[in-house]
């Protein structure tokens, strides 16, 4: 049910709908979920996303608080406060929401990532009061116990042991985090290290949930079948007595320079197929040079995006190095970004043998860029994938929460497909120049244990 998230992409979700269609682009610059948009009293924004193709509505509560705000020695407090959220308050006893919402028809889930912690359901359009009220009670009235806490404590315990110690790719992940960030938060794991886990309290919960849970440190957006004139009346009433509190700063440890390439390497018995892949220190929306993310993302497009992406039709299909092979970035965030590259090889390859392919077809782009043909195949991919976002419910409440708690505005996010529409060959190739640096990046092995 409930999960800790890792850096999702904006619109990654969306990518296997493509569909190369040139107008799309166009109709995509004028503008993208057009939300109607206000504030409360208390600091509370409120986006309002209306999509009237059925009488259902997704009511999402974001906090700007995440695994990089935790105090040092606490790592796993914002994942585990996301499941304590679900233990009850002065009305509701533990789990009685949850039983709410499931006798109403709904769905419901919670997420945390290093930079937010999100809470949503999704229910039929005159249930969504309830939603709101029950919400709202747990933003101010949450009730711990030792017994509940010990639980708990328990349960997430069994969450890592089972998500990250049993799973050799998200052990090594772990180790390639902690290498590529040398000080920034991003380093330490999301669900925290286990013997931190094994000490957090109840006071370490409630002391979280009150900096940080708060109506102005918090973004409620509701996308369906509404209009903000019917949602404004709601959260008035019920997110709008619950007063603003002082919060403390979002203070953020600075990444120094980078001065070393560095490798980290796996082997395992659980390991059965091998798999490598390089990251590099990359800008975010939020971090470094920021102009560069949306030549990135078209980057990413033209070297990983799918069958037709250079390293799929060079390493996979016309060398017949790799089984697979793609990319991955993600620009939103508070802090730097990571630009990946992954390959593993078909059975009789050796990895060093398809790692020196990749290098190459590194070093082909970094020596002769991109094409103008190659940035305007990318831009109509994302501009298409944008306009199908329109479509699909609780796609925009995804994206303007992941927006507007990294420092982002709506406008941002209404203003990205005609940035993307803007990025030239030259920019994706100065970005990638910019980015592939080896002394900013991390390889990673993930090896099969040698046989005796």
């Amino acid at each position: 049910m409930r999960q800790f998230a890792t850096r999702p992409p904006l619109l990654a979700a969306l990518l296997a709908l493509l569909v190369l269609l040139p107008a799309m682009e166009r109709a995509a610059r004028a503008e993208l979920f057009k939300p109607e948009t206000f504030t409360l009293d208390n600091g509370l924004q409120v986006v309002v996303v209306s999509n009237h193709r059925a009488p259902i509505v997704t009511h999402m509560l974001w906090y700007k608080v995440g695994g990089a705000d935790e105090p040092v020695g606490k790592s796993g407090i914002a994942h585990f406060l996301e499941h304590l959220m679900f233990k009850g308050t002065d009305k509701l006893g533990p789990g009685e929401f949850s039983e709410i919402i499931a006798r109403n028809g709904g769905r419901e889930n919670a997420f945390t990532s290093w930079d937010y912690t999100g809470y949503f359901q999704t229910v039929a359009k005159d249930r969504l009061e309830i939603m709101m009220q029950h919400e709202a009670d747990r933003m101010t009235n949450l009730r711990l116990t030792e017994d509940l806490v010990d639980t708990e404590r328990l349960v997430v315990l069994e969450e890592r042991r089972s998500r990250i110690d049993n799973e050799p790719q998200s052990q090594l992940n772990e180790m390639v985090n902690a290498a590529l960030y040398l000080n920034y938060p991003y380093r330490i794991p999301l669900i925290g290290w286990q013997h931190e886990i094994e000490d957090l309290t109840l006071e370490d919960a409630l002391a979280f949930y009150e900096d940080w849970y708060a109506p102005n440190n918090a973004v409620l957006i509701v996308q369906g079948d509404v209009t903000a004139a019917e949602v404004r009346p709601l959260a008035e009433k019920h997110y709008g007595p619950i007063p603003r509190r002082d919060l403390p700063p979002r203070a953020r440890l600075v990444e120094p320079p980078h001065k070393a390439p560095r490798t980290v390497e796996l082997e395992s018995a659980r390991v059965r197929q091998p798999a490598l892949w390089i990251e590099y220190l990359a800008p975010s929306y939020g971090h470094g040079p920021t102009e560069q993310a949306y030549a990135l993302q078209v980057l990413d497009q033209i070297i990983g995006g799918g069958a037709t992406s250079r390293l799929y039709k060079s390493l996979v299909v016309e060398q017949g190095l790799a089984a697979s092979a793609g990319s991955g970035y993600s620009p939103g965030g508070v802090g730097p970004s990571a630009f990946r590259l992954f390959i593993s090889p078909r059975p009789g390859i050796e990895l060093e043998d398809l790692e020196a392919a990749l290098r190459a077809e590194i070093e082909t782009l970094l020596r002769d860029g991109v094409t103008e043909a190659e940035v305007e195949t990318a831009r109509t991919r994302l501009n298409a994938a944008a306009i199908y976002a329109r479509d699909r419910l609780g796609t925009a409440a995804n994206v303007f929460g992941r927006a507007l708690t990294t420092g982002q505005s709506v406008e941002d996010v209404e203003a990205w497909p005609a940035r993307i529409s803007a990025v030239t060959a030259d920019q994706v190739t100065a970005a990638a120049r910019a980015v592939f640096r080896d002394i900013s990046s991390v390889t990673a092995r993930l090896l099969p244990e040698p046989t005796s």
